[in-house]
């Protein structure tokens, strides 16, 4: 069931078409970047939001306010590409999902957040949650958690993108790593 999860969400995200976070007959809504650095901003458990904040993903948003994407956009004809649909579907989190499952606080501009890559939040971002999943009590996909691989990654990382150079999963995936550390 999770490799099948796995599946049709990048499914959904490749075309742009995700409307929402599905599994079964379970909806989980995107939290936000804000909800995640709750827990994961603390050493004690590896502070991947610090990690996110170097990396690029947390600046894709932006990156799309560039003199460069200016000029990209220009010449694919695209007038502004923090509002193009073929732009934003790689470049936020939660492109074209139903606004009603989006939290309060989700913000566009965190680019490409963790939810990107681990699937919208609202069914595990919790405390006692993660530590039924990594205790081994509870299946992350269940509660719409997904462990990325190199078939999410490359529905954005492909020669669609104007700017792509090839993609080596194993070596930028090792570039981004941000284990957790186990909780207690």
């Amino acid at each position: 069931m999770k490799r099948l999860f796995t599946v049709l969400f990048v499914a959904g995200l490749a075309l742009g078409l995700l409307s929402a976070g599905m599994q079964g007959d379970k909806e989980f809504s995107y939290t936000g970047v804000a909800k995640c650095k709750m827990c994961h901003s603390k050493d004690k458990t590896g502070n991947q939001y610090a990690i996110w904040q170097k990396d690029k993903h947390s600046k894709a948003y932006e990156t799309l306010a560039s003199e460069e994407s200016k000029k990209i956009a220009k010449e694919k004809g695209i007038a502004d590409a923090q509002k193009a649909p073929e732009c934003l579907k790689c470049h936020v989190t939660a492109y074209g999902v139903d606004a009603k499952l989006l939290d309060k606080k989700f913000k566009i501009e965190d680019g490409v957040g963790c939810e990107s890559c681990h699937g919208p939040g609202s069914g595990y971002y919790s405390n006692k949650v993660m530590k039924d999943i990594y205790a081994g009590k509870l299946d992350g996909a269940t509660v719409g958690l997904i462990e990325p691989d190199e078939k999410l990654c490359v529905t954005c990382h492909n020669a669609e993108s104007p700017t792509f150079k090839g993609f080596d999963y194993k070596k930028f995936s090792a570039q981004i790593a941000h284990p957790v550390k186990p909780l207690k």
